[in-house]
């Protein structure tokens, strides 16, 4: 048996509209929302009395997925801090190629998205940089200039 493919990429949010609302401005599409509780959601969490309501967003491309989750109980926790920087151990975060950052940076600053450094060039390649999303997610964004 080997791996097949990377199926999604799960992020938990405090406001999902909010959070469906910036991916869809950052260019995804959602494919499905659901509702998720009983024994099942129980055992495959290892939580108890487990029901959350996810959106199941794709790229365009419809290659990679995130699978955004509120937790209604047990309530979402913080584990440390709020905002943690870039070089925290753990889930670092998500990168995204896009066209224009400038322009997405744009579209996104009004659903709350906040730059973490500023926009960089490295080399003749790529334009980069780093931003919280909902929730203090740490999305990256990569504009290919070359």
């Amino acid at each position: 048996m080997t791996l097949q493919r990377i199926d999604n990429i799960g992020i938990v949010v405090e406001d999902l509209d909010a959070a469906v609302a910036f991916f869809t401005e950052l260019g995804m599409q959602t494919e499905a929302t659901a509702h998720i509780e009983g024994l099942f959601a129980d055992h495959a969490v290892g939580l108890d009395g487990v029901r959350s309501t996810i959106a199941m967003m794709r790229t365009p491309d419809g290659h990679s997925k995130l699978e955004l989750a509120q937790y209604h109980t047990p309530a979402a926790i913080r584990d440390g801090s709020h905002n943690p920087p870039p070089n925290t151990l753990g889930m670092h975060r998500v990168m995204f190629a896009v066209d224009d950052i400038d322009d997405t940076l744009s579209r996104l600053r009004p659903h709350g998205a906040e730059l973490i450094g500023e926009v960089a060039q490295y080399k003749d390649l790529y334009r980069l940089c780093y931003l919280r999303g909902p929730s203090g997610i740490i999305l990256a964004l990569a504009e290919q200039t070359s």
